[in-house]
């Protein structure tokens, strides 16, 4: 697979997204949908194969699939491991996180709202909820439809203190407003769709402010209770760790505390596969009584093609209203029409595929894995299905763009060689006089770059055939690197991609005394400050950063172009999943400290980190500001055991040299840990919280 295949994947297993493809416009076979007399047999057997081959290969821990057919669960499994020691069994009823899955609700509940005449689509926000304001004036633009289609221009993901281990502190949720009143926009509103969690946290705020009463109660009145989905809550709810299923992480080996996504409407939902599929009967009919016929055809409508968008193909997204995509592929290469929406959490994952003429969905969740493999593993429960009923005559074979046959390159080609930034990397494209490209990362300097031929239809295609690179001039003048591919995964299926996956950077010289001052940041370590003690950030997602310049890229950190000695700003436009989560990055000086904030996280430079006190004995206090205390491991420290007395409402964690979390007491509940050379130990908690430390030799230990 190519550096921009690796790329995509590796964005959609560890971002919130779902690879999903398009819809054709012939019009599909009719038949009977009397399932009565179907068992589903060939389907089940192929399905607990591919679902066993999830758990060897796919890092899967367990999954659980539904399909509903005419209003009828007909299908219904689950396998692989529970809980460590295997005593807890895995049923229907296990519960797991949905992700962005989640996002479906909330889209549902702005329908309820509109079919009552209570929200407009096309009105703006601000006229709903007059305390909503940016520093951007743009804002005032933003519209419920904008929100519903990632087209409002927001930065992204305001995840601060959102996502906590057995902790559903509501944080995230309530400075949230606040949190958008110190940032700008990315775009004009409505100039084109970019995947934005923050989108749906406005949503979840706007649905609680015309409804009067909490999400976590209008979505139970209207959804979960009358749709008979009694395993469906949300971290407001009592929900007992031994419902969920067994979560876990390269990074610790038990089992993980349970999850709380404090972002509700974005991503926070706990339910199951036979839950979602009864959700899905919303989509499938007409509307269950619940949503009227007008607001689940509004939701099925291509909003992706609103504002800048490559031109129809099998792609991996095309957004409706909440869905991922509205185009399907394989579905398409049939004529029919099929919908999806799909999830990523820190360990969990999910894929709800619909298909409303055949009034048929398919649900698939895993504790592990991704929602890649979850989509593939739903589309082959309707695949079969729709074999079964006879739907589908006989199956189509995979896809691919073929062996690349050589033509003449045109010289004005040439001008699109340069650097190209998206998804947070920066691409190289370099261009030879054999009419070949080779695309490389320059975040990955060790992997070599990959080749791709010049074809008679102006791209250019890769070995295999399996992806083929266009470069695109669009109407607002930019130039962006168009990436089609049909990937594989073995034993599994196929799907398709095709997105703006770059956009080529304009070169930015900087004065000398900017350039000075971010020359003295190359190579400096930053620690995060305000996480709350109970984030998953702690194990999962390092706290540590590196702030790296490129020389091949100057004027630039990353894709974030400098705009000052203390500013850099995301300034790509690039629509899809490439340009999500974009970010201002602010530096100020205090008491000899460099402090970097971003997307509403404070972190601040090595300075900040002393040597942990070496006495025998000694204190950490959490100061006024609340911010997290960091220490460096001396050498005279290392292999000692550091044992920790740990007040209430806090914790610490020990990261070795590399920055690989050892020990998250919040995790493991282990306040003792073996330091390791040169690395660094945080503590965090509520204000005044006091850690009493005391260390002793390893044989002290044992003894």
């Amino acid at each position: 697979m190519s550096t921009v295949s690796k790329r995509k994947v590796i964005t959609a297993v560890t971002l919130i997204l779902t690879l999903l493809a398009p819809l054709s416009a012939m019009a599909a076979p009719t038949t009977t949908n009397n399932t009565s007399h179907l068992s589903y047999k060939t389907m089940k057997s192929a399905i607990s194969e591919k679902a066993d081959l999830l758990m060897e290969k796919y890092d899967t821990t367990s999954l659980q699939y539904a399909l509903i057919d005419n209003g009828k669960i007909v299908v219904s499994g689950q396998t692989g491991k529970n809980d460590i020691n295997n005593k807890v069994p895995l049923t229907s009823n296990t519960i797991y996180g949905i992700g962005s899955t989640s996002k479906m609700m909330l889209t549902a509940a702005v329908m309820k709202l509109v079919d009552e005449g209570r929200i407009d689509l096309n009105r703006p926000v601000v006229n709903y909820m007059p305390d909503f304001k940016m520093k951007d004036k743009r804002y005032t633009q933003i519209t419920p439809r904008m929100l519903l289609n990632h087209s409002a221009g927001l930065l992204g993901s305001s995840f601060n203190n959102a996502t906590l281990y057995a902790d559903n502190d509501t944080y995230a949720h309530d400075t949230f407003l606040k949190q958008l009143a110190g940032q700008n926009l990315k775009a004009d509103p409505g100039a084109y769709s970019v995947y934005s969690n923050d989108g749906f946290t406005l949503a979840e705020l706007l649905v609680e402010r015309v409804s009067g009463i909490s999400y976590t109660a209008f979505i139970h009145k209207y959804f979960t209770e009358p749709l008979d989905m009694e395993h469906t809550k949300t971290p407001q709810d009592l929900v007992q760790p031994a419902e969920m299923a067994g979560i876990y992480s390269p990074f610790y080996k038990g089992q993980l505390p349970k999850e709380d996504y404090n972002i509700i409407a974005t991503g926070g939902l706990y339910s199951t596969a036979e839950d979602l599929v009864k959700f899905s009967t919303l989509f499938t009919g007409k509307g269950n009584g619940i949503l009227s016929s007008k607001s689940i055809k509004a939701m099925a409508q291509k909003e992706y093609r609103r504002g800048i968008w490559p031109k129809d193909s099998d792609t991996s997204m095309g957004y409706g209203l909440g869905w991922d995509n509205v185009n399907v592929f394989p579905f398409s290469e049939y004529g029919i029409q099929a919908l999806v929406k799909g999830g990523d959490t820190f360990s969990y994952h999910s894929s709800l595929v619909v298909i409303p003429q055949y009034n048929m969905a398919a649900a698939v969740i895993s504790s592990g894995g991704s929602s890649v493999t979850d989509s593939v593993i739903a589309n082959e429960l309707l695949l079969h299905a729709l074999e079964e009923k006879n739907i589908i005559k006989k199956r189509k074979p995979d896809k691919s763009f073929g062996v690349p046959v050589k033509v003449n390159m045109p010289k004005e080609i040439s001008k699109y060689a340069g650097l190209y930034g998206g998804s947070d990397m920066v691409t190289k494209i370099k261009m030879n006089t054999a009419g070949q490209i080779t695309v490389s990362t320059l975040e990955a300097p060790n992997n070599p770059p990959q080749t791709y031929t010049y074809t008679a239809d102006g791209s250019f295609v890769n070995a295999d055939g399996t992806e083929k690179l266009k470069f695109v001039v669009e109407k607002n003048g930019h130039t962006y690197l168009w990436s089609r591919s049909y990937a594989s995964i073995p034993g599994l299926g196929q799907f398709a991609s095709s997105e703006y996956s770059a956009e080529k950077l304009k070169a930015n010289p900087l004065s000398k005394p900017i350039k000075a001052s971010w020359q003295k940041r190359d190579g400096k370590i930053y620690y995060l400050l305000n996480e709350k003690y109970t984030s998953m950030v702690y194990l999962n997602s390092s706290p540590i950063v590196l702030m790296h310049m490129s020389k091949e890229n100057p004027g630039y950190i990353s894709t974030n172009k400098i705009i000052g000695a203390n500013e850099a700003t995301n300034l790509l436009q690039i629509p899809g999943n490439a340009g999500r989560d974009t970010r201002d990055i602010h530096f100020f000086t205090k008491n000899g400290v460099e402090y970097l904030t971003t997307s509403g996280y404070v972190y601040a430079s090595e300075e900040f980190v002393k040597p942990i006190y070496s006495d025998k004995q000694s204190a950490i206090t959490i100061q006024k500001d609340g911010y997290s205390q960091w220490f460096s491991i001396p050498k005279t420290l290392k292999g000692k055991v550091m044992k920790v007395e740990v007040p209430a409402n806090s914790g610490f964690a020990v990261y070795d040299k590399n920055g690989v979390c050892m020990n998250h007491t919040v995790v493991s509940h282990k306040n003792e840990v073996i330091l390791p050379e040169n690395g660094r130990i945080v503590f965090a908690g509520e204000v005044g919280s006091q850690f009493k430390i005391s260390f002793k030799t390893n044989k002290e230990k044992q003894s």
